[in-house]
This record gives structure tokens, C-alpha cells and sequence, in this order.
């Protein structure tokens, strides 16, 4: 039965605009946004089964384009919508922290630093450098690695601090593999941070390893 059958009630869009985006189900909103669905399905039915084969939103969002499109009732457009959505997103989640505003809490680098990183396929080295106030003064990803590791060199951090005038900085990096508890290398890595940065009258603040689920404070470890 076409969704234009339905009981007003139950009509995705309908809904969205009577009770909100957050009454709806992950379904129900992946039907907003492919606006159609296949022969013989509507744009509901058609998002159960994507979420079905791809194992939830965050496997469809990140799968592989040919395997998207090949699904049917999907396409080039389609696809090009669901990553236009995934990427306005993540620039809705960065400006949570916008240049000239302060970190109130540990949570909000947190929270920006997990969705910024979490889905990489690959370990990357990120900065957020901070005025005295610990106002952000930019983000910046520094070091790109592979699945096993990123090479981190604490001169180009420091080189890279400098040029933006930074009095602190938290830095963080992925694991690939899921698991945020940091290895022993991670440890040594942030003890050369935080001397290699003393010397210029830098402070570390942070040092978060982003996984799967969770993300790790190398500060609230103890290990800063």
C-alpha cells in the first residue's frame, strides 16, 4: 500500500512535522530522505531492508558506493543524498565548537573528538589547539596512519601550535580496531607531547583515544 494510503498518523514526513524528528525511527527518517522507494515498496519498506543488509545506519552511511547503488531501488542519486546527510552532520556536530568559544568540559571535546574520528578506517592524529582561555582557536588533523598505527612526530606539533599561537592543546587519535584503551606506545607518546610542548610554554591538556564506543582520557588516567 503506498505510504499516501496510510493513516496521516503514520506517514513519516507527517509525523516528523506533528511530533518531531525524534519521534521517528531510524526507518522512518531514511524513508524521509530517499523520498521514494523501489517497485512494489514504498520509501519505508525500502529503508527496513537497507538497514537490514547493511546492519543499521552507520553500516549503510559507510559502505562501499557500488554496494549502495546496487541495492535495489537505490542509485547514484540516492547515494549522493544518504552522504550529503551523513556530511551535514558531522559540520552541524563541529560547530559545537566553534573558533573563539571555550571548552567548558571535558564532554564537549569528547563528544566533537568521537564523531570526528570514530569512523575512520584508518589511525589519524588530530589537534585542537586553545588560547589562555581555552577558547578553540582551530582543529586540525596532523598525521594520517593505517589500520596499525600513525606515525607522530611532537616537533611538528609543537611547530604547529606555534604557528597558531596556541597556549594548550588536546590531542587525539583513533584506534581502527574498535578497542580505546591505550597502548603502552600511546602512553610514551603523550609523556613526549606534554615535555616536547613544556619547553615552548605549552600546555598539554588532553590526550583522548577514540574507539568504537567508548573514548579514553589519558588526563583522567592519571597518565598527563
Amino acid at each position: 500500500m503506498p505510504i499516501s494510503h496510510w493513516p496521516v498518523d503514520e506517514r513519516p514526513r507527517q509525523k516528523l512535522v506533528r511530533r518531531g524528528a525524534r519521534s521517528l525511527s531510524d526507518a522512518d527518517l531514511l524513508a524521509v530522505l530517499l523520498r521514494t522507494g523501489a517497485r512494489g515498496h514504498t520509501a519505508v519498506e525500502l529503508a527496513r531492508e537497507l538497514l537490514q543488509c547493511f546492519g543499521g545506519l552507520r553500516g549503510l552511511f559507510h559502505a562501499q558506493r557500488s554496494a549502495v547503488c546496487a541495492h535495489q531501488g537505490m542509485g547514484l542519486t540516492k547515494y549522493v543524498q544518504l552522504q550529503a546527510a551523513l556530511e551535514l552532520g558531522r559540520r552541524h556536530l563541529a560547530e559545537a565548537l566553534p573558533r573563539g568559544v571555550g571548552l567548558t568540559s571535558p564532554n564537549q571535546a569528547r563528544t566533537y573528538l568521537r564523531a570526528q574520528l570514530r569512523d575512520h578506517t584508518f589511525e589519524t592524529f588530530c589537534c585542537l589547539y586553545l588560547d589562555t582561555r581555552h577558547r578553540v582557536l582551530e582543529f586540525e588533523e596532523l598525521f594520517r596512519g593505517t589500520l596499525d598505527g600513525a606515525a607522530v612526530y611532537p616537533r611538528e606539533v609543537v611547530k604547529a601550535a606555534l604557528a597558531r599561537n596556541a597556549a594548550a592543546v588536546i590531542v587525539a587519535h583513533n584506534h581502527p580496531s574498535g578497542v580505546a584503551e591505550p597502548s603502552a606506545a600511546d602512553e610514551t607518546l603523550t609523556k613526549r607531547l606534554k615535555r616536547a610542548l613544556a619547553l615552548v610554554d605549552i600546555r598539554l591538556l588532553d590526550h583522548f583515544v577514540v574507539g568504537d564506543t567508548d573514548v579514553v582520557s589519558m588526563s583522567e588516567r592519571g597518565l598527563l
